[in-house]
């Protein structure tokens, strides 16, 4: 039973994992196992001690919520390092077809480029314009 450890001290309490201490009042009591926090009018979060005497509910709700967030925190910016770094390995499949495209159209465009040069040269000898070699130039045998 808690309740003999009343007046006492925290240590001698705490030795049982089911009892809680308060500080303010000095009582050890059952801990209310169907709440997670004990009620406040109970025993203040700030004065209520369990498991240890030198860790109050309060400061552990803040630390837990401070490392809860932390961790939460981090496992987002985890997941999203790893989704951008797989999404720069591989490319997707839209942007490979589009390099594919604008090969196509590339390789289209210099057997046009060809074609027309070759057209313009054909109609410039046929009209006697085509240009040859400079006439100007030296002689070399």
């Amino acid at each position: 039973d808690c309740r003999q450890y009343t007046n006492r001290s925290c240590e001698e309490c705490l030795k049982n994992v089911t009892c809680l201490w308060c500080a303010s009042s000095g009582r050890c009591m059952e801990y209310p196992v169907r709440r997670i926090l004990p009620p406040a009018d109970l025993c203040e979060l700030r004065s209520a001690r369990w498991g240890v005497c030198w860790v109050n509910f309060e400061a552990l709700i803040i630390a837990m919520s401070v490392v809860g967030g932390t961790f939460l925190i981090m496992l987002g910016v985890c997941c999203c390092c790893c989704c951008c770094k797989k999404k720069t390995k591989k490319p997707d499949k839209d942007d490979e077809r589009a390099a594919r495209e604008r090969e196509k159209r590339r390789v289209r465009q210099e057997e046009r480029r060809a074609e027309m040069k070759s057209r313009h040269d054909e109609i410039r000898r046929k009209y006697g314009l085509f240009k040859e070699e400079n006439p100007y130039a030296k002689f070399e045998n």
